[in-house]
């Protein structure tokens, strides 16, 4: 099978602990184990998040003069080959015989979308109320509170094309295992002549995931988090795990939009599109959810 597996933010790195490489490479090592154990006998593609990655690179750039702020469209592209470098590397180490690429990809979104207008998605460090007054005023930045603090939020526009899709595809028909759409991918737009150019946006990394493997027409999506399985009746003390589910059935259920609402919504697009199944569950339980003995499977017609 041709396969997707989207690595959540968790696989690098997790809520409280410090940034460093040796944190981060620790995670990656544990998600490569899981990917390396699928991409033995499939082929498989890998996407990832950024999500404290491009948040630290932002926090770095409150400090600096506006001619030399790198826009968040570079930033992005910083991130995705630092984390691309590092899933690169540990997952060569797995798979010594396995030629593996790491893509920096563009993704185009539609520059007339109405996320534009409605900056909701959180970036960077927390603020004081005067922190984030004085960033507004200074970088015409966009702000939102966050509990008793601030943050900058930034566009979420929906992806529309990816613009390296046929090179990836090119690659995985050459078989090569490809590391690709970092943190969504960098968004860019392009204008009546066809010339792109970054927007200062982050597109949510899931739906990313979805239009690659609808473009690659992949026979699976995997989205791989730290939860084992959704669940019916979260955070009470009927909660059981959903081991499968048809689209129609998961889009009737009140999902948090920071958390397994991307997820779902992904999985549904994939599996409405015709192609294949998606499933969501532990990073660590790759193999075993591509074998029906965990995670929750994504099919239509499932109860």
């Amino acid at each position: 099978m041709r396969i997707v597996i989207a690595l959540g933010g968790n696989a690098l790195l997790r809520r409280g602990e410090k940034p460093t490489v040796e944190v981060q490479r620790a995670h990656i090592q544990r998600a490569a184990r899981a990917v390396a154990e699928v991409a033995r006998e499939h082929t498989v593609v890998v996407t990832h998040g950024n999500g404290p990655q491009i948040g630290l690179l932002a926090a770095r750039a409150i400090g600096q003069r506006e001619t030399d702020r790198a826009p968040l469209d570079v930033l992005g592209a910083e991130s995705m080959g630092m984390i691309g470098y590092l899933i690169e590397q540990a997952l060569t180490n797995e798979l010594p015989r396995q030629r593996i690429a790491t893509v920096l990809t563009q993704v185009e979104v539609h520059s007339d979308d109405p996320a534009f207008q409605n900056p909701t998605k959180p970036i960077g460090p927390v603020l004081t109320k005067s922190e984030a007054e004085q960033l507004s005023n200074r970088h015409g930045w966009s702000v939102a509170p966050e509990g008793e603090h601030y943050r900058r939020v930034v566009a979420s526009p929906e992806p529309v094309r990816v613009l390296q899709w046929e090179t990836i595809s090119l690659l995985v028909d050459a078989g090569v295992l490809v590391i690709c759409g970092g943190g969504g991918g960098i968004p860019v737009v392009s204008d009546e002549s066809g010339t792109i150019s970054g927007v200062e946006a982050v597109i949510d990394k899931d739906r990313t995931a979805d239009l690659l493997a609808r473009s690659l027409r992949a026979d699976a999506l995997l989205l791989l988090t730290d939860v084992t399985a959704l669940q019916d009746r979260w955070g009470t003390p009927d909660a059981e795990p959903i081991r499968t589910a048809s689209p129609s059935r998961l889009r009737g259920m009140e999902l948090a939009a920071g958390s397994m609402g991307p997820k779902v919504d992904a999985a549904c697009r994939f599996v409405e599109s015709g192609l294949g199944f998606a499933a969501i569950g532990a990073i660590e339980d790759a193999a075993a959810i591509l074998r029906g003995e965990s995670g929750t499977i994504v099919r239509n017609g499932d109860a």
